[in-house]
């Protein structure tokens, strides 16, 4: 699939918002509408290695579990790796860019890819409803940094 990127400009310092998004707890809160039923990949939520496993509510999708796990976590910069589809054969690639804009803003840009090496994979595949998704992701993360407003659930290891 071609890369789904997504731009938004957050009225907070860069500094909180990689503290936030290096925390794999707390993308439940921003994504939920669109990722459901995720679990913890290790007891330790925050840093290089964490990760979560969760299932995609894209329509018509057999194959909906998915997972990344974080391995670059920089002041400027968080990179998420990860598999789904059919026996995990799908790799996916999130990749966090934060810079400082004057005024203590801190433009954010979340750019999202898929490799497919199977032709029915590919079908299944809707940039469109990627793009949808992970703008409005975008928005509830402004939204819960500079308001502390529309907070989803968290996730816990266990389901506590």
């Amino acid at each position: 699939m071609e890369p789904v990127t997504v731009t938004a400009f957050i009225a907070r310092p860069r500094e909180e918002i990689v503290a936030y998004l290096s925390d794999v707890a707390n993308h439940p809160e921003f994504k939920d509408h669109f990722l459901e039923d995720w679990h913890l990949l290790r007891e330790d939520s925050e840093g290089t290695g964490a990760g979560a496993r969760f299932r995609v509510k894209l329509p018509f999708n057999r194959f909906s579990w998915a997972d990344y796990t974080l391995v670059e976590v920089a002041p400027g910069r968080i990179v998420e790796r990860g598999r789904s589809g059919k026996f995990n054969r799908n790799r996916t690639v999130g990749i966090w860019t934060l810079t400082e804009q004057p005024g203590g803003q801190t433009r954010v840009e979340y750019r999202f890819e898929s490799e497919s090496n199977m032709p029915s994979d590919r079908l299944r595949e809707s940039r469109g409803w990627w793009k949808r998704k992970t703008a409005k992701s975008l928005r509830r993360l402004q939204a819960i940094l500079e308001e502390n407003r529309d907070r989803g659930r968290r996730v816990t290891v266990a389901g506590r």
